[in-house]
């Protein structure tokens, strides 16, 4: 029972964002307590209620399940604060970086490359996104490629889709890298699993699909290309496209605090991909250094705050949201029924087959559960239930990591409200958009990992 009301969770979620009938904020709240709260009324979290509340299980009432959630809640959104807190200050600090106008030489000199050819910029893109995302962080992928990318589209008058689909595919790919969140789970699970090996596994199915991704750039760059024309650019000509800005704007840039900005821009990056400090640490600083090095007077300081404040509670209040669907469903119990039920649909004579399949069960194990519960929960249940088909705990591994093709689609994915908030698209015409890239790069995933025997197509 508490498997089908995770389901029904889940489903109901992923409808009404798909069909636009709910804000996802609203959705990510809502559903996940109106299910609880029945779950509760159905007496389904006594167990967990028990453990929560230190008690004896028959010594737990209905009223005890009920009032739990707020429990379950807080926990939820504990684990969340720190994420929160981080893209709080890393939105506040990029975007007073924008409002100086430290990216319009980069930008201006991308035109300049391009020449105004569309083609050309969604390359770039690729390219772009694929260097970054070898840093293993959605988050610092998404400011770098986003603050770069942004007003290059705006100016060219490109579909903002293509930079949203084109970055988290490429951070999809990259993600598997051993530094990165899933590949690391999996070392961590699997004790003295070879990572070299992993590493090496990994690495023709994420190059063929990195250039498959690209390649993919060039059609859309066609595409584009097609429907605006190569704008033959003089200097002049783009010099005028950025000169098209309005007086608040222009005095918002500060050309003489470019190189201290910069500065100050790489030396937080440089820091939060060394892993020296906390990332809240750092853009708090970062934040703070901005604002007092650009803006000196406090109704200046006081303006940017709240002028840049929206994008801020646009992408805060959804890692917020998701902190309460996690809090519930990993408490309640019902991330472990999802997980066990996606386990044991599978008929025992189709044992033989059970790389193939824990490949399949990643795909929607990864999109519908966080990292931390399909890696550390579903995981060593897989392995060992492949122990009993012949299969190495390696091998159950690495299958598991394929399905990470659609992670990135996942509400559960904290920075992807980041780059939806910054690029300003609609959740679920992105995850429709990405889906038939993902379908693809998943193809490749396993085509790899059957050709080079990774993971055997059957015992």
């Amino acid at each position: 029972m508490l498997a089908i009301l995770a389901w029904l969770t889940v489903i109901v979620f992923m409808a009404l964002i798909l069909t636009k009938k709910m804000h996802p904020f609203t959705a990510i709240v809502l559903i996940p307590v109106l299910f609880a709260v029945i779950g509760a009324m159905l007496g389904l979290y006594a167990a967990p209620t028990a453990k929560t509340l230190k008690m004896p299980v028959e010594a737990v009432t209905l009223w005890d399940q009920i009032s739990v959630l707020g429990t379950w809640i807080k926990q939820g959104l504990t684990r969340t604060s720190g994420t929160a807190f981080m893209l709080f200050f890393a939105i506040m600090f990029f975007s007073l970086m924008l409002n100086v106008g430290l990216f319009d030489p980069l930008a201006r000199k991308m035109v300049h490359l391009a020449k105004g050819d569309p083609l050309k910029v969604l390359v770039a893109t690729s390219i772009l996104a694929t260097i970054v995302s070898m840093s293993g962080d959605g988050t610092t992928t998404t400011l770098i490629c986003c603050t770069a990318l942004i007003p290059v589209y705006r100016k060219l008058n490109l579909k903002m889709m293509h930079l949203g689909v084109l970055l988290i595919l490429q951070n999809t790919i990259l993600n598997l890298l051993p530094w990165s969140g899933p590949t690391a789970r999996v070392i961590a699970v699997i004790e003295g699993i070879d990572v070299q090996r992993l590493l090496n596994g990994l690495l023709p199915g994420m190059i063929l699909s990195s250039l498959f991704v690209t390649a993919g750039a060039y059609v859309l760059g066609l595409a584009e290309r097609r429907r605006l024309g190569v704008q033959h650019l003089s200097d002049a000509d783009i010099d005028a496209i950025f000169a098209n800005t309005t007086s608040e704007q222009d005095a918002l840039k500060r050309p003489q605090h470019t190189l201290v900005n910069g500065l100050l821009t790489f030396a937080s990056l440089a820091l939060l991909i060394s892993g020296t400090f906390d990332p809240v640490f750092i853009f708090l600083v970062g934040t703070v250094l901005a604002l007092v090095v650009n803006y000196k007077t406090l109704a200046e300081q006081k303006d940017r705050l709240y002028a840049n404040s929206g994008e801020v509670l646009a992408t805060v209040i959804m890692v917020i949201g998701a902190g309460v669907f996690m809090g519930l469903f990993t408490n309640s119990g019902m991330s472990d029924a999802l997980a066990g039920s996606l386990v044991n649909v599978v008929p025992t004579a189709m044992g033989r087959f059970w790389g193939l399949i824990v490949v399949l069960i990643s795909a929607p194990g990864g999109f519908f559960l966080s990292n931390d519960a399909f890696f550390y929960g579903v995981l060593p249940v897989l392995v060992q239930a492949g122990k009993l088909y012949g299969f190495t705990p390696f091998e159950v591994g690495f299958a598991s990591l394929l399905g990470q093709a659609f992670h990135m689609l996942s509400p559960l994915t904290a920075f992807i409200y980041l780059l939806l908030s910054m690029t300003q698209l609609d959740m679920g015409e992105w995850q429709r958009a990405c889906f038939g890239w993902c379908l693809a790069i998943f193809a490749i995933f396993i085509a790899s990992a059957l050709i080079f025997g990774l993971v055997p197509l059957y015992r």
